[in-house]
């Protein structure tokens, strides 16, 4: 039986050579530096920081039928993570579960919060 998984990377686990492990981007030190930033500004952080903001999020599937292929959920944040967005909609009573991969693009009726901090200190735009 052939396993493909022995030899696999999977996200977060340490890169070998030889006996010393090398970082991946998962598990990357805070103190890097580099001449360009080490961006960690991922789309599931910016809907965290607006958390409890009404939103239009526009999706689109595509092995869906035709008149399915796309959508849009209106709804408050009410939860975001890596792989997945949570709304609810105050007037249907619904909730609804989005995997980030259908996602196009997201639309707010107000400004987004947006913290600067996801670009390291010790980078220098010069």
């Amino acid at each position: 039986m052939n396993n493909n998984y022995n030899n696999a990377i999977f996200p977060g686990s340490p890169l070998y050579t030889g006996n010393n492990p090398s970082p991946n981007q998962q598990n990357m030190p805070p103190a890097y530096t580099s001449d360009m930033p080490f961006e960690q500004s991922y789309v599931e952080n910016i809907l965290r920081l607006n958390k409890g903001k009404k939103v239009n999020v526009f999706a689109s599937f595509a092995d869906a039928a035709p008149e399915y292929k796309s959508k849009t959920f209106s709804g408050i944040i009410e939860q975001s993570g890596r792989d997945h967005l949570i709304l609810s909609n105050p007037t249907t009573g619904k909730w609804t579960l989005i995997l980030m991969i259908y996602v196009d693009y997201v639309e707010f009726d107000e400004k987004i919060n947006y913290n600067p901090e996801f670009v390291p200190n010790n980078w220098k735009n010069d």
